[in-house]
């Protein structure tokens, strides 16, 4: 067993507060005629997200930030199971996809060809970058096991590009790796990552079911972790009673679950992650070989990991939302809280101003609506729609009143607090920061 230790200090550049007049941000009344995806229509209406074409988008200042607080979920769970990040390239050599035999079998393989004719692929997945690179290394079982992850973006080129950013064309997703000596040990690992992926989704506030599904190219089987979704592309039979659930894909129509007896209910899902054993052929196909105790060299054993970053984000945006807008869960929100200044008066103005400062000495992450062009009835719609987890009013009442008006976006009620009283709750919840700092000691 290894022990590893990890300082997970890394910390994104991104601004914690920010005055509305100032930051990129576009609302539409109307989404987009040729978007379908209710994930694309909210982030694309909000400002998150632009589309370029079927399947690709740029990711707005307001997309990115929920993209890389999701990348630092992933981040301190892959930490916390002791894998290390690397990041591989996106271009690939052809010759690497033919020593696999995927090159020609591979349908969604991107392929691109050089002025000077050389052929590449833009990876879809790694599996021809990384085998290579461990077998230039000269290991021994002294030096396994060791886990290599990335969140790195793919490509793949995908013929239904209808579900906004739950599938795309070019997409964000973390790939972890783990080499073993044995599939007794890889097969210990992967209970771990099932846990840390458990774990990434409660804090994303998505209910995941794992799910056994056929491995397709890679591996004979794998788990997927499924969001219950009445836009998802799969379908799963899953028991309510004890969480047992088979994709439809390796199942013939309803039957009892094999633990509890209990019925299987039908449903369609949204596959977020998988994790699998590889098969032993890309060891072979690479001659990634360990040394072992009794000097033979034998085939390391992997298992591969994957989870979408981007289609996360949409899955959560799916799950997350009513008839004025987003609704974000705090761990991912841009902002913690959405300030509104209404009407001209400035002692209001003034207030507003002395709020959005102390909010921000306080280490609150908040947006304020400073719009003087803007309407009451406006910046409410707009901070509806955009989600983030508490609105905060100034008018004329409150400042009369000498306390702001607090909302929670998931709640329908309003109540008048003092600020103390409001940054006291914020910052004693559960996601104060996102920016994790922590020494981690792991066994695996």
């Amino acid at each position: 067993m290894i022990t590893k230790h990890f300082d997970l200090s890394f910390k994104p550049d991104y601004h914690k507060t920010m005055r509305q007049s100032e930051f990129f941000i576009n609302t539409l009344k109307e989404a987009p005629k040729d978007e379908v995806a209710l994930n694309a229509k909210l982030l694309i209406r909000a400002g998150f997200i632009d589309k370029l074409m079927a399947g690709v988008y740029t990711f707005l200042p307001l997309g990115l930030k929920v993209l890389k607080k999701i990348e630092n979920i992933v981040r301190e769970e892959m930490g916390k199971i002791g894998a290390l990040e690397l990041l591989m390239p996106s271009l690939h050599p052809k010759e690497n996809w033919e020593r696999t035999g995927r090159w020609d079998s591979f349908d969604a393989l991107f392929k691109v060809t050089s002025s000077f004719g050389s052929e590449y692929a833009l990876g879809p997945t790694h599996e021809e970058i990384i085998y290579p690179l461990i077998s230039k290394q000269t290991l021994s079982y002294k030096e396994l096991p060791f886990a290599l992850y990335q969140l790195q973006t793919k490509f793949r080129n995908e013929a239904r590009s209808k579900s906004g950013i739950l599938r795309g064309k070019e997409f964000i997703m973390k790939d972890l790796y783990s080499f073993h000596a044995s599939d007794k040990d890889r097969d210990g690992y992967y209970i771990k990552v099932k846990t840390a992926y458990q774990d990434i989704f409660k804090k994303l506030n998505l209910k995941s079911i794992p799910t056994d599904a056929s491995g397709g190219t890679f591996s004979e089987n794998s788990l997927e972790f499924q969001i219950l979704s009445p836009v998802g592309e799969d379908v799963i039979f899953y028991c309510e009673k004890c969480g047992f659930s088979k994709n439809k894909e390796i199942i013939s129509g309803i039957e009892n679950c094999q633990n509890c007896g209990g019925t299987l209910v039908e449903e369609n899902a949204i596959e977020a992650g998988n994790i699998f054993p590889l098969k032993k052929k890309f060891a072979e196909d690479f001659g990634v070989f360990f040394t072992g105790k009794d000097g033979d060299k034998k085939l390391v054993s992997v298992g591969c990991y994957g989870f979408g970053i981007t289609r996360t984000m949409g899955a959560i945006v799916e799950t997350n939302n009513d008839e004025k807008g987003i609704i974000w869960p705090e761990s991912v929100a841009p902002f913690k809280a959405h300030i509104l200044s209404l009407g001209s008066d400035k002692k209001v103005k003034n207030e507003a101003e002395k709020i959005y400062k102390k909010f921000g000495d306080a280490g609150v992450e908040v947006l304020y609506d400073d719009r003087d062009e803007k309407s009451a009835g406006e910046k409410f719609s707009d901070a509806d729609l955009i989600g983030i987890p508490w609105r905060v009013v100034v008018s004329e009442k409150t400042v009369k009143a000498g306390k702001i008006e607090v909302k929670k976006r998931s709640e329908k009620e309003a109540k008048l607090m003092t600020v103390e009283e409001f940054l006291d709750s914020v910052q004693n919840s559960k996601f104060k920061s996102q920016n994790y700092s922590s020494k981690l000691k792991t066994n695996f």
